[in-house]
């Protein structure tokens, strides 16, 4: 069993505070993803977990067990960082079995834990190869087995892929998700790449500045942003947002209306939000299509075409930019004028202060 708990955790350095009261729960056996931009605090969190470095207030517990006080080495975590830092005249297997000798564990018994450990990160064949003569790939596999081998209670990750190429990068997540299935263990990884984040979490934990934005699955905080920076943060292509105005609230829902006074029905309830004030219309680029009679027009500015899907970036009468994701093989090309019809579900409605309205209904993947 693992279990984490973080209660009103705060880091300070002289009188500048980077992390400010972050309370969270992670489950026993749950994959849990810190996301966020550079400077948000993630990776600092992450130390504090891991003991390297210290709590200035609030309480972190693991297993029930308050654990401020208690070192590095005897929390019962192993943290991959994101350089390798493996000893370069050392072969695989010794740079695995490295934290086990200095532990005086007896050689049979770190042979049999390096095995095992090879054998889940198909590593055998390259055991006693040095650093060198290994891939990138491989080399973070190594890194990894290093915390396996000390049966941690907790696994923490520090950006591990970031040093990977784009193809490598896909298949360490493949392979850290089946890491994940056959040990059995509880995970937190940091990383700002929110691909990254969406494909691998149980649990994404959104930061910025030092806060907690918002706590959810992927679908959730895909579907349901509770604010503009996570409508903004989640997903890619990001979420288009557009300067709108109420310009009917019904029983159904709000009618919006675009600086080109274009109207949009959104099933969100606007109901405390009188004509003409000033919201944030969010639509995701799959939520446009294209469609002669639609009530939106603009001039397709640039056209990425991705194989299975194609992006129209998209000029509006307005000025504002959109993104549109449509079908891969469509034939649109760049200068085309179009018209563009809104899938009301993928609308989202943000108040001035940036905050999400609430949704009649909750988007059926992510319920």
């Amino acid at each position: 069993m693992a279990t984490l708990q973080l209660r009103n955790l705060r880091k300070s350095y002289a009188s500048f505070e980077v992390i400010k009261g972050i309370d969270l729960d992670i489950d026993n056996r749950e994959f849990v993803v810190f996301v966020g931009p550079s400077g948000c605090g993630k990776s600092t969190l992450l130390r504090m977990i891991a003991g390297l470095e210290e709590i200035t207030e609030g309480d972190l517990l693991i297993d029930g067990k308050r654990v401020n006080r208690v070192g590095p080495a005897d929390r019962g975590l192993a943290m991959v960082f994101q350089s390798y830092a493996l000893y370069p005249h050392m072969t695989v297997r010794q740079n695995m079995a490295f934290a086990l000798r200095l532990a005086r564990v007896a050689k049979s018994e770190r042979d049999r834990k390096v095995d095992e450990a090879a054998r889940i990160l198909q590593l055998e064949p390259y055991l006693e190869r040095r650093p060198k003569d290994l891939s990138g790939g491989q080399r973070q596999r190594v890194a990894i087995g290093r915390a396996i081998v000390r049966q941690p209670k907790v696994f923490l990750f520090d950006e591990p892929l970031s040093n990977l190429d784009a193809a490598l990068r896909g298949q360490m997540r493949i392979e850290l998700l089946r890491l994940h299935q056959e040990l059995n263990a509880t995970m937190i990884y940091v990383t700002h790449d929110q691909i990254e984040a969406m494909t691998m979490a149980d649990k994404i934990v959104v930061l910025q500045a030092g806060r907690v934005e918002q706590v959810g699955s992927p679908l959730e905080l895909y579907h349901h942003p509770t604010n503009l920076f996570v409508a903004g943060f989640i997903g890619s292509p990001r979420m288009n947002l557009m300067e709108a105005s109420v310009a009917e609230a019904g029983a159904t829902g709000t009618s919006v209306a675009l600086p080109s006074g274009v109207r949009i029905m959104v099933p969100i309830e606007a109901a405390s939000n009188s004509v003409g004030e000033k919201l944030t219309l969010g639509i995701r680029p799959e939520g446009l299509r294209l469609d002669p009679a639609g009530p939106i027009n603009g001039t397709v500015t640039l056209v990425e075409r991705l194989g299975g899907l194609t992006l129209l970036h998209v000029g509006l009468q307005d000025k504002q930019p959109i993104t549109v994701q449509i079908e891969g093989s469509d034939a649109t090309r760049a200068r085309d004028q179009i018209r563009l019809a809104v899938d009301p579900r993928a609308c989202h409605l943000f108040d001035q202060a940036g905050q999400a309205l609430p949704q009649r209904a909750r988007h059926p993947l992510a319920a």
